[in-house]
């Protein structure tokens, strides 16, 4: 891959639209596009302004192949920081192949995934940690997925470590010159106030690292749970949480013998919610297995909501209850650091003294139909509950991405070790190595620092086009 030629990609999806928009990028973008294009105005397009539109229509010779809409950007005032092109033709798939195929015969080159974001990080245009929130963007499919990334996208996240970075550089150019007058004995960084610095870059550091299990959360959705025994409702729940007929439902136990998952989003919120097979012993292989995916989606999960039928597990129906509650105590033995949300299912049956009787005989216990859709609404307010929110409410940094929160953990770790050195005295050149490691890693976040392999890992994840 080079970054002196021009590319070309297809910056919509495939297949046939309404219309769809091919990109060029590079020195010699707008001479490629007229070659082939001609307005309906007679202007030449490379003596036009930039960040104007020009309709006219693409030819190849004398043959028309479609009346388009071009638009121009000029460097350095374009995404990538080259010259762009964008061609807006009708959305038919031959169209588009023949557009992408003039323009490879003028001299282009077919883009390959994320490179035109590539170019504008390489050109300036934004740093690594913003390069990488333009896919997180793409990608976001709720309101808390797409806050994050907007912010992310703004710079909010990286000028919060920038302002670290240079400031703990400064102290360490102050550091590296002690050093050049090591015989003279002076010290240029005042340590009181390189102590205060580092005091605060640990905490910023301890709670950016914090708010990743936030953020994580809310980029990718939490994930839910839904387990008890069979026959319960657990699939005519997912069916009533999702709104619509995801799952089969019968009258016959055991009918779920695999997991079944679909998400919805809820309060601006994305939620993974997960059907299970029936807990119980069984001699059916088949189920066996289902029943043993069922722990396996337990641990995954965050939520876990445990089903049961209202109706057989009543206070006064001997020995059904002191059953029902060793099974919950199981369950919170076995996944101590799992939500755990009871409820109550088929209360559309039960009298309002049966139902008082339940909820003073369990403590938090959820009550719903998921028949009729009754309390269901309340379970999803709970389910909310688990979500901090309070964060992105008050528009703070939160990290979403893993190979953020790895550099993070790495500098917090040289950072202590700085702390520990101002602690026991050590000398100016010590300190400086562990100095080094910090700046390195708060580098390689925003991508100060970084190398091919390292942009080849991140930019491979975006679609082509973008």
């Amino acid at each position: 891959m080079t970054h002196t030629d021009t590319i070309l990609a297809m910056a919509t999806p495939a297949g046939a639209g309404a219309i769809a928009i091919l990109r060029l990028s590079g020195p010699e973008a707008i001479n490629i596009a007229s070659s082939i294009f001609t307005s309906v105005s007679g202007k030449e397009l490379a003596k036009q302004k930039t960040h104007t539109v020009h309709l006219g229509n693409i030819k190849d010779g004398e043959r028309v192949i479609d009346e388009v809409l071009t638009t121009i950007f000029k460097n350095p005032n374009s995404y990538t920081g080259e010259d762009v092109v964008e061609i807006s033709c009708h959305g038919s798939s031959y169209i588009q192949q023949e557009i992408i195929q003039l323009c490879l015969r003028k001299g282009c080159r077919m883009a390959q995934a994320g490179e035109f974001t590539l170019r504008a990080f390489l050109n300036g245009k934004m740093d690594l940690s913003q390069a990488e929130a333009v896919a997180d963007l793409i990608a976001s499919d709720s309101a808390a997925s797409h806050q994050l990334a907007i912010q992310q996208m703004r710079g909010g996240f990286s000028s919060e470590i920038k302002k670290l970075r240079e400031e703990l550089l400064n102290f360490a150019s102050l550091i590296e010159l002690e050093l050049d007058f090591a015989e003279e004995d002076v010290e240029f960084a005042n340590r009181d106030e390189f102590q205060k610095l580092i005091s605060k870059i640990t905490q910023v550091l301890k709670r950016l690292i914090d708010s990743f299990a936030t953020g994580n959360v809310l980029k990718n959705g939490i994930p839910v749970a839904i387990v008890g025994e069979p026959n319960v409702g657990k699939s005519t729940l997912l069916n009533a949480l999702l709104n619509e007929e995801r799952a089969i439902v019968s009258e016959i136990a055991g009918t779920t013998r695999d997991t079944i998952e679909d998400e919805i989003t809820i309060g601006g919120i994305g939620f993974r919610f997960i059907d299970t097979a029936g807990i119980r012993e069984t001699v059916d292989v088949i189920e066996g297995l289902g029943i043993k995916k069922t722990f396996q989606k337990i641990e995954q999960a965050q939520v876990v909501i445990y089903l049961f039928d209202a109706e057989k597990f009543l206070p006064e129906v001997s020995g059904q209850s002191s059953k029902f509650q060793v099974e919950i105590e199981t369950i919170k033995n076995k996944y101590p650091l799992k939500n755990l949300v009871i409820v109550a299912n088929k209360v559309d049956k039960l009298s309002k003294e049966e139902i008082k009787n339940l909820e003073s005989a369990i403590n938090n216990l959820q009550f719903l139909s998921a028949k009729t859709g009754k309390g269901v609404e309340k379970l999803q307010n709970k389910l909310l509950d688990f979500v901090n929110t309070g964060a992105l409410r008050n528009n703070e940094t939160i990290v979403t991405n893993s190979r953020h929160y790895d550099a993070m953990l790495k500098a917090l770790e040289e950072i202590i070790k700085v702390q520990n050195g101002i602690d026991s005295g050590l000398s100016g050149d010590l300190l400086a190595i562990d100095i080094r490691q910090a700046l390195y890693y708060f580098g390689e976040i925003t991508g100060e620092i970084s190398n091919d392999e390292l942009l080849g890992n991140i930019f491979a994840n975006f679609c082509i086009g973008k």
